[in-house]
């Protein structure tokens, strides 16, 4: 029996994590009393317990989560945004390749992908490692997210029975737009593109699901729309979680799953690049929960809805 603490299991991720593992048969769930839980004492106390501590806590309480665990045995995986650019982290996206996968199996540090980064990441990673989009590219993306991605504070204000009295909550917003968003350095370092992409993530009046656009003009690419078919198809042949369409009217439109959904639309001039996921599964907790299941060698997809 695996012993697993949530660190933050009082946040969506963590909420999420928790109603998933309580359902396993080869998992004990450590918990603190509500008095202890942001106690440094009794949290050091059970990361040092744990087989694996699950960290769900913004970036600067997560450093210093990290920090408390002294027991070598200790996995941790990390949701937050504190390592994942870390060389001495595994990059908790197992789809992206064999060295990936081995990486997750044996660390004993591991950094679940950002929401948006996890769609961008699995247009533009196996582009330039076929070497069909250079490294110096300049590409721009547009991503359509629930509001559940924005935490407790946003799903109460959406959620909060004022608001439809606050016309402004129904309309999309674009946000970070300054270009500094969090994701931006993994997009770059995980796909190996020189620069992040220009950025332009919207938050919309629906709960769960992103829907993560990359135009491309075909002088961009060296390769035609079914030549990117191809290679979508052949990097992710083998993906648990990561499903390609060579029609993007097949590709469903659907949240509340685990599977990251990829396709390409347009014609021989103009591209998009078009992935679909839902921000609290793939996106969070479901990545979260496959990085797990790696790391305690159990099936890759236990305790994940495949869609």
């Amino acid at each position: 029996m695996h012993k697993i603490f949530i660190d933050g299991s009082a946040g969506t991720t963590g909420l999420r994590l928790e109603n998933r593992l309580r359902q396993r048969g080869d998992i004990t769930l450590l918990t603190l009393p509500e008095q202890y839980r942001k106690d440094p004492d009794a949290r050091k106390e059970k990361l040092n317990e744990a087989d694996v501590a699950m960290l769900c806590l913004p970036d600067a309480a997560a450093l210093e989560a990290v920090a408390m665990v002294q027991n070598p045995s200790t996995v941790v995986i990390d949701a937050s945004t504190a390592h994942r650019t870390n060389p001495g982290w595994a990059y908790g996206f197992p789809e992206l390749g064999t060295d990936y996968r081995d990486n997750i199996q044996q660390s004993k540090r591991i950094a679940v992908p950002g929401c948006h980064a996890s769609g961008f990441i699995a247009l533009v990673h196996p582009l330039v490692k076929a070497g069909i989009l250079p490294r110096e590219a300049l590409l721009h993306c547009v991503s359509v997210t629930g509001y559940t991605g924005g935490g407790n504070a946003m799903i109460a204000s959406y959620e909060a029975e004022s608001r439809t009295k606050n016309d402004i909550l129904h309309i999309p917003k674009q946000y970070a737009m300054e270009q500094t968003h969090k994701h931006l350095p993994e997009m770059a370092a995980v796909t190996g593109l020189a620069a992040p992409p220009a950025f332009c993530p919207i938050v919309a009046d629906f709960p769960r699901g992103i829907e993560l656009t990359i135009p491309l003009h075909r002088a961009q690419v060296g390769a035609s729309l079914g030549s990117i078919i191809e290679c979508f198809e052949a990097a992710y042949q083998n993906a648990a979680a990561v499903k390609v369409f060579a029609d993007i009217a097949a590709m469903p439109a659907l949240a509340c799953h685990d599977t990251l959904h990829i396709s390409v639309a347009g014609n021989e001039e103009r591209l998009l690049l078009i992935a679909r996921l839902d921000n609290l599964g793939k996106g969070a907790s479901g990545a979260a929960v496959q990085c797990l299941n790696l790391a305690l060698g159990a099936e890759e997809t236990e305790s994940l809805i495949i869609a």
